[in-house]
């Protein structure tokens, strides 16, 4: 495999800087933020198991005003203990692409921050179970999975020996909303059973750019978008994974820990300004509980959370916030 590019000096990107000419340019009417509808930023972390990262995220949080959609895997309620008590589609009981909970005290964190990330106001929202690719599931496939991460979230609490909150059981029946396909991967089953189960939103779509969602789906379409990034300006998926690869072929390589941090963040101010200036239609931004290249990416989301969850005109929010506003006519133009 060739090697990545060097990229020797972070500037920001012809995108960036021709964005925030547009901005310039444009008339004091045009840049008054009750004549545009509101910029919505939705950024998401798909697996949230490390529970050091469930507190780092809660906290930037609660600095910024952003609010999160956390994208769970179920199997990090589930003791490795009791691991055999869930069977993926066609796969034997007790196998899973992510793990379980080393232990039930683990496992109860977990469930901890959960809940008050949910009473804070960010959102959960389900990443199956396993981790597994599930193209090729049928309907009664994804169903079996799904039932599964309803029991794990419902009995969680009980199952690993302590009492849920009040309000609890409530939550597991009608608070997750939405979901996000493992690898992105989906198709024809998983969207019969999306819309069979009521759930408001699918986020695992992709598109050139930033786009508003597709309500004409019986399960509405979020797709996270390409951007351009690096000295070229080459566009990428719009999550850290994507580019941890890009810059270091999925090799850690803590030494150019700041060079992908600014990176990252030149991608991401440059494609916020891009919608800023213009269309604003919604960004979405995805992110794992890893933190890859010694926490480039994560560094890079704190910076630009910071600097961008309180500009006027910006919302930082949920997926069914977002739905919210953008049902109310507050949301971006297509």
């Amino acid at each position: 495999m060739k090697s990545p590019a060097l990229f020797i000096t972070p500037r920001p990107s012809r995108r960036f800087a021709t964005a925030l000419l547009i901005a310039c340019l444009l008339p004091p009417a045009a840049q008054a933020a009750d004549q545009l509808p509101e910029q919505l930023v939705l950024i998401s972390f798909d697996g949230a198991h490390d529970n050091g990262l469930w507190e780092r995220s809660l906290k930037m949080a609660d600095q910024s005003g952003a609010r999160f959609t956390y994208f769970l895997s179920c199997t990090f309620l589930i003791s490795k203990a009791d691991r055999h008590g869930y069977k993926a589609p066609g796969q034997s009981a007790g196998r899973s692409n992510v793990g379980f909970a080393p232990d039930s005290a683990d496992a109860l964190a977990r469930l901890g921050h959960i809940w008050a990330a949910h009473q804070a106001g960010n959102e959960i929202g389900s990443h199956g179970c396993g981790h597994f690719d599930g193209k090729d599931w049928s309907k009664s496939d994804w169903q079996a999975e799904f039932d599964q991460f309803g029991t794990a979230l419902a009995q969680g609490w009980n199952d690993n020996g302590a009492e849920p909150p009040a309000g609890w059981a409530g939550f597991a029946k009608s608070g997750i909303q939405g979901f996000r396909a493992p690898y992105l991967s989906t198709g024809d089953g998983l969207y019969a059973a999306l819309a069979e189960n009521g759930f408001a939103y699918d986020a695992s779509s992709v598109s050139r750019d930033p786009a508003a969602p597709d309500f004409a789906k019986p399960t509405a379409r979020f797709a996270l978008p390409l951007i351009p990034e690096g000295p070229k300006d080459r566009r990428i998926i719009a999550m850290d994974y994507n580019l941890f690869v890009r810059h270091s072929v999925a090799i850690e390589t803590p030494s150019k820990s700041k060079e992908f941090e600014e990176r990252t963040l030149a991608a991401f101010r440059s494609a916020f300004e891009m919608e800023y200036a213009g269309k604003r239609r919604p960004l979405q931004l995805g992110f794992h509980f890893v933190e890859m290249n010694g926490g480039a990416y994560w560094n890079a989301l704190e910076r630009f959370v910071t600097e961008t969850c309180n500009r006027p005109g910006v919302a930082c929010v949920t997926y069914q916030e977002a739905i919210r506003r953008l049902d109310a006519g507050n949301g971006s133009a297509s």
